[in-house]
């Protein structure tokens, strides 16, 4: 489990193209330091684990499913990417319960910049609209953020110049890619209600 606050941000230094996967070797000292074959790390949100590591550099296989359902497959050679290791045991909560399970892909729509912050407008697939609620937390890249307004194909969100700073969300550009993941408390309930509703209507 993982809580959205990114560690940093890491770089690809290399992409092998596989016949249905693809392989990325990644570099971040921070997220590398104690890391083992095997161990979880959230790269751009999507829970990736290490095939290897060597100093400061990591390797992670990636799925054709993985590749297919995220931004992940956009990345090459030089590509800034948010990382994050998995949440200790008795560690703050920071953020809010993130799975590193990516629902979906939105595109930057625009940014509209201000003093102190940045408020960013990004598209939203219609299955996912229905989980995206004012104030509700959403992982853009991996990122905790608070939900500004919530529209039937977009949200937006306010960046403050922390987050600007340290993560990818600092550079991206109207059309460009991103990964994003709902609150799973929220399909829970979803799934919950159904089922209960269901069950109330064959009585």
């Amino acid at each position: 489990m993982f809580t959205g606050i990114v560690e940093e941000l890491g770089e690809i230094t290399a992409v092998e193209t596989l016949d249905d996967a693809c392989r990325f070797r990644l570099r971040g000292p921070v997220v590398t330091e104690g890391a083992r074959h095997g161990d979880s790390i959230a790269v751009n949100g999507v829970c990736l684990t290490v095939v290897d590591h060597d100093g400061d550099e990591f390797t992670a296989d990636v799925m054709a499913e993985t590749l297919n359902r995220s931004s992940l497959g956009v990345l090459a050679v030089g590509s800034r990417v948010n990382l994050e290791r998995p949440t200790a045991v008795g560690a703050r909560l920071g953020g809010h319960i993130v799975q590193g399970h990516v629902d979906g892909t939105g595109e930057i729509i625009e940014r509209e910049p201000s003093e102190h912050w940045e408020i960013v407008k990004i598209s939203l697939p219609a299955g996912l609209a229905r989980y995206v609620v004012e104030k509700g937390s959403i992982t853009v890249d991996g990122i905790s953020l608070t939900v500004v307004d919530a529209g039937p194909d977009f949200f937006t969100v306010s960046l403050i110049p922390t987050t600007l700073a340290l993560t990818t969300l600092g550079h991206k550009q109207p059309g460009d890619p991103v990964n994003l993941e709902v609150d799973v408390i929220a399909k829970y309930v979803e799934r919950l209600l159904g089922g209960h509703a269901g069950q109330g209507d064959a009585q």
